[in-house]
């Protein structure tokens, strides 16, 4: 648009100018110095040219039917999809009943037991976090999830950690587990803190108890067992919670780039296809797809999978890594990472390209603040889901991008 408005000045402009060259008895040649000085180009001012165009003076007409590639851009940046709005949490497109809706985080657990998991391939983002050093630090997940009135099966569900109540915060979102050791009572007393324990839908599935509990939006009936289990959209209405954002929300979490962004010109850049983390009891990894632009899941040596998507592998558009030191609690092993503060490194990567990156988090309801390394500018994200993991500073030698 600015281009074509800059045209019309000029074609005024001109029209002004060659008005009063007719007054002042301005020739030829001074028109077309005149019509030169206002294009920035050289006319040649026959009246071949004039006759060819239209316009006169070599003047090319003003495009009145297809708009330029840059006219194109500005419009899809501005495009507007009715009873649709860009997620705060992905930047796609979802119904516009949903914008003010508080999101929810769940944990997951992450055993092998655990496996498959259901439902965390609709998670919009997705943590992975060490839950204890003890057992080859295994890990847990939190998994956001905006659009929870939908929700078939996600699980199965498990117990939380300090730590999640803090990243929970960042969302807004509505911490839902079952139960946790005593270290938790301090942050479940927030009053930031919002969070459903236990009392979860029990599916037959014919493991142990503990790897039976799922959340379902609405009510379920295990046949086996003869009981209904209330849904997480009634436990919500019970709960009192707001499920809309509340006082405590602290605005959007990412910036996402109006195109497709590309990291190929940014300062140490480095290839990154495959990732390794040091987790020796999952040994959790990231694989990029190329022909699908994501970043694949794997654990104990196979692709994570989700059987509610018809066995799809896990996959992200965004991979942010957080070195992030931690505090041992007791010889159990349980733990806090120290998610509020500021300095720490780690990487951002897509479209199999990774860059250096620093982290800070102002407070406990503050959102992270995920910065270029190299230019200290706040990065923007690619559309799409994203994938946050927080790596022990101690082992963090260990991590291995390539």
């Amino acid at each position: 648009m600015k281009r074509i408005r800059k045209k019309l000045l000029a074609v005024m402009l001109l029209g002004t100018l060659l008005t009063a060259s007719v007054m002042t008895g301005c020739d030829k040649d001074d028109e077309t110095k005149i019509a030169s000085e206002i294009t920035g180009t050289e006319a040649s001012g026959t009246d071949d040219t004039a006759q060819d165009t239209g316009m006169g003076l070599g003047w090319e007409p003003i495009p009145t039917s297809e708009p330029s590639e840059e006219n194109v851009e500005e419009v899809q940046e501005e495009e507007i999809r009715e009873g649709m709005y860009r997620s705060e949490l992905t930047n796609e497109w979802i119904d516009e009943s949903l914008k003010d809706q508080r999101p929810i985080a769940v944990m997951v657990d992450n055993e092998s037991t655990a496996l498959p998991h259901y439902g965390v391939n609709s998670a919009d983002v997705v943590y992975e976090l060490m839950n204890s050093t003890a057992n080859g630090r295994i890990t847990r997940l939190m998994v956001i999830v905006k659009d929870w009135a939908n929700i078939e099966q996600l699980g199965s569900v498990r117990s939380t950690r300090p730590t999640n109540f803090l990243l929970a915060a960042e969302w807004n979102a509505i911490l839902c587990h079952d139960g946790g050791p005593f270290y938790n009572d301090e942050y479940i007393a927030k009053p930031y803190t919002n969070n459903l324990s236990g009392g979860f839908a029990r599916f037959s599935n014919g493991k142990a108890t503990e790897f039976t509990e799922y959340i379902t939006a609405q009510s379920y009936t295990n046949q086996n067992k003869g009981k209904t289990y209330e849904g997480l959209v009634q436990r919500i209405e019970e709960s009192g919670y707001s499920k809309t954002y509340n006082e405590y929300y602290p605005g959007a979490h990412f910036k996402f780039a109006a195109v497709g962004l590309d990291l190929s010109g940014e300062a140490d850049v480095q290839q990154a296809t495959e990732i390794a983390f040091p987790f020796p009891h999952n040994s959790s990894k990231l694989s990029y797809n190329a022909s699908a632009g994501e970043y694949e899941y794997y654990e104990y040596g196979k692709a994570h999978t989700d059987p509610l998507e018809g066995d799809a592998v896990t996959g992200f558009k965004n991979v942010i890594i957080q070195s992030c030191s931690f505090t041992q609690y007791d010889e159990n092993g349980y733990l806090i990472y120290h998610v509020v503060g500021s300095g720490d490194e780690g990487y951002y990567l897509t479209n199999g390209q990774a860059i250096p990156i620093t982290w800070s988090k102002a407070d406990e309801t503050a959102v992270t603040v995920y910065k270029n390394k190299a230019t200290g500018e706040e990065i923007e994200l690619n559309t799409g889901k994203t994938y946050i993991v927080l790596v022990p500073s101690d082992t963090w030698g260990e991590l291995v991008i390539q």
